[in-house]
């Protein structure tokens, strides 16, 4: 990453940037950064309307800390990434991503096992092993897995040796993006509602309209756009170049 970790100057120029209404990806390009390192950075300290930097470095810092209490305890290395990560970059990655799901408003035990899932090679794992990478007990396992199974996000099955094994449903995203479209087309009905109560013509009447022309252009758009995009959501995955098939090192 150009300029190794984000100092405190580097955090106020995020939080400037958020301040003039800048994309992370033009703040990242001031700093000279990769887009994903400002984002990441926001996410995980508040989002872009709660970021602040002196609170944003004194969390960073803390953090660390912790992690260097802790790296004693263990008693044994962590396991080695599988095609050569960076075990450090991945986990920053997986505290954005859960962020970013507690921001679409799912509770953060629940975030922290889907994001889980989807960040596996096999896309499938125990309730044991979820345990050991999360480090929380077997009830918050259960707990969120019953959760994210009536939600549709997650499916179980049992392996040869009788384990239950919970695995993301890749068609979950194309589920979501259309179940998003339908809420927003009951928004559009009930403008149009609106125009005969108002009286057609009127200034009321004429921006309820229009906001129902709105949602359903954007709504028909994201409904075809899911449907030509679907496949995506299946395709299959290719070996690393240059490499054989590697297993992971999740096990």
């Amino acid at each position: 990453m150009p300029g190794g970790r984000l100092t405190q100057q580097d955090r106020q120029q995020i939080a400037l940037g958020l301040a003039d209404g800048l994309a992370y990806a033009e703040i990242a390009r001031r700093l000279d950064r990769p887009t994903s390192t400002v984002t990441r950075e926001v996410m995980r300290n508040g989002g872009p309307a709660g970021y602040r930097a002196d609170l944003a470095h004194r969390a960073t810092e803390r953090r660390a800390h912790r992690r260097r209490q802790a790296a004693p305890r263990s008693g044994a290395e962590a396991a080695p990434q599988a095609y050569g990560r960076d075990a450090e970059a991945v986990r920053e990655y997986e505290e954005m991503f859960t962020t970013l799901m507690m921001a679409q408003g799912l509770p953060k035990m629940m975030s922290r096992v889907l994001t889980c899932l989807y960040t596996t090679d096999e896309g499938s794992l125990t309730a044991a092993e979820l345990v050991q990478r999360l480090q929380v007990s077997p009830a918050s396992i259960s707990k969120a897995v019953a959760f994210l199974e009536t939600q549709g996000l997650i499916s179980r099955e049992r392996d040869e040796r009788r384990r239950e094994r919970y695995f993301v449903d890749d068609d979950v995203w194309y589920q979501s993006m259309v179940a998003s479209a339908r809420q927003s087309a009951l928004l559009a009905d009930a403008a149009r509602d609106g125009v005969g109560i108002l009286g057609p013509g009127t200034p009321a009447a004429i921006r309820l309209e229009n906001i129902a022309r709105f949602v359903d252009f954007v709504t028909e758009s994201i409904t075809r756009a899911a449907e030509q995009a679907r496949e995506v959501l299946h395709t299959k995955p290719r070996t690393p170049s240059g490499d054989a098939a590697e297993p992971s090192a999740d096990r």
